[in-house]
């Protein structure tokens, strides 16, 4: 499908937001009802939940025989359904069929994305071991956002607003889903140059922050100590540091910085007791990011790609299989993702016009 301008017309400030509902034999459909029961989440946008109504529905009268207090009536809601998509489905149990199933869920959504239907996407949670299963070899949901949007660099951030102060933690991964033993071969300086483009990018048009100030970790400890614990940082990535704040004059950047003091300005600013916190903060590695984050923030942050040409966030958790109908999924990081994706459509929105 050709790519079109997702952008809206001038004067909508309501965007539209595609809504999957990811594994349909998972907790998708679950927080998906619960969150939008919500009508703070509708407020500043709108949303078509992308799946089989099916599946929607029984999750639905699983749910009120349980007496969830708070479930979203299918009845209510824009749902595009896919019903081709509903055989075989059983609660609790991935398979080959779910796993073809929120496929074709994401499908349609990008699809109808890049078509100018919808200006963002927000994705329930799949089961990367079923899409395998159901023939589609994909390293996760972000990949297939990629190729589908003919995009080659993009990059995983986690955003997440800090309920105690309001300040906001935004840590992007230099490298993602990789053995740790591979991670100094990869952080080549073509690799860091791009990712730290997009960054800036995202904090200028997404978050508004023209002038934005980013830190950017250290790979060994003490960061090397001038080559005594590791070189990488002496040889490497405090030249590259150097390069890119002459590429950057408007931009703050501080590193390498110690990765076991990098994190304290941010869990005092998300606390409420530090207010010199950075703007963004650089991870080499997935678990140097996400321990911190996760620390912090488990139940609010949000899986957000950037360098696509749409918004696309993702609530941070996966499948559950093992609650999947029992009432009992929390919902908090699905309110957090559609806030996220409806906030960042209307600053591209605004941006725009």
């Amino acid at each position: 499908m050709e790519t079109t301008n997702s952008t809206p017309s001038p004067g909508q400030t309501r965007p539209r937001i595609a809504l999957t509902i990811g594994d349909p034999a998972g907790i998708g459909s679950e927080v998906i009802l619960k969150a939008l029961a919500d009508p703070e989440i509708t407020s500043n946008c709108q949303i078509a939940v992308v799946g089989t109504r099916q599946a929607i529905e029984q999750t639905y009268q699983q749910l009120d025989r349980q007496q969830c207090a708070a479930i979203a009536s299918p009845d209510e809601l824009e749902i595009i359904d896919i019903e081709s998509a509903s055989k075989n489905i059983v609660l609790g149990e991935g398979n080959a069929a779910s796993g073809a199933a929120s496929f074709a869920y994401m499908k349609e959504a990008i699809g109808r994305t890049l078509a100018g239907e919808f200006q963002a996407i927000v994705t329930g949670p799949i089961a990367k071991n079923c899409w395998k299963a159901a023939g589609h070899h994909y390293p996760g949901q972000t990949e297939l956002l990629a190729e589908s949007a003919n995009v080659s660099r993009f990059g995983m951030l986690f955003v997440a607003k800090s309920p105690h102060s309001g300040w906001t933690l935004r840590t992007l991964l230099a490298t993602t889903h990789i053995p740790l033993r591979q991670v100094p071969d990869a952080l080549t300086p073509d690799l860091l140059s791009w990712k730290l483009d997009l960054f800036i990018e995202c904090l200028r048009q997404d978050f508004g922050l023209e002038t934005p100030r980013i830190a950017i970790s250290g790979l060994n400890p003490h960061s090397g100590e001038n080559g005594q614990l590791g070189t990488e940082e002496r040889d490497g990535l405090i030249p590259w540091i150097e390069e890119q704040r002459q590429s950057y004059p408007t931009v703050k950047i501080d590193g390498p910085v110690p990765p076991d003091t990098l994190w304290v300005k941010p869990g005092q600013a998300w606390y409420g007791s530090a207010t010199n916190a950075h703007d963004g903060y650089l991870a080499l590695y997935h678990d140097q990011g996400l321990i911190p984050v996760k620390l912090m923030a488990f139940d609010k942050a949000v899986n957000t790609t950037i360098g696509l040409p749409f918004i696309r966030t993702s609530p941070d958790h996966g499948t559950a299989f093992d609650i999947a109908g029992k009432g009992i999924a929390d919902c908090a990081s699905m309110k957090s993702a559609l806030q996220l994706a409806a906030e960042l459509a209307i600053q591209r929105i605004n941006g725009g016009n």
